[in-house]
């Protein structure tokens, strides 16, 4: 039973995988409370919009967003904007939700977190 996202590795998925039960996605969905679960073409997905100061910051979370993805074999859809970056995380191969989409979207908020530290205030 998996109680906290940020100790859980990714694992690798199939087309037959097992998508994340309602009852998992209950209990585990509060641990990434700022992540809305929405419906595009029909495919649940995650997703949360992080915003920045500036184009430069929020390109540089891409790109350790997109880094850790690439290194993980598991990837989010991203949108770039100025001052903001909205991610998107699902299972392609099951068209829905896997655990693997909570574990990265957790590490999404933690290289969020990790850069918001470092980032003066205005």
């Amino acid at each position: 039973m998996i109680t906290f996202l940020d100790e859980v590795k990714c694992v690798p998925c199939h087309r037959d995988a097992p998508k994340i039960t309602e009852e998992e996605l209950a209990r585990l969905k509060p641990q990434i409370p700022d992540w809305a679960i929405v419906e595009e073409a029909a495919i649940p997905r995650l997703l949360r919009v992080f915003e920045f100061s500036d184009f430069a910051q929020a390109l540089n979370f891409t790109n350790q967003i997109g880094a850790m993805a690439e290194q993980e074999g598991h990837h989010p859809a991203l949108l770039t904007e100025w001052g903001k970056v909205t991610v998107s995380w699902w299972t392609h191969k099951l068209q829905g939700l896997h655990i693997n989409d909570l574990v990265m979207a957790a590490r999404t908020d933690q290289v969020f977190q990790d850069i918001s530290a470092y980032q003066p205030a205005d």
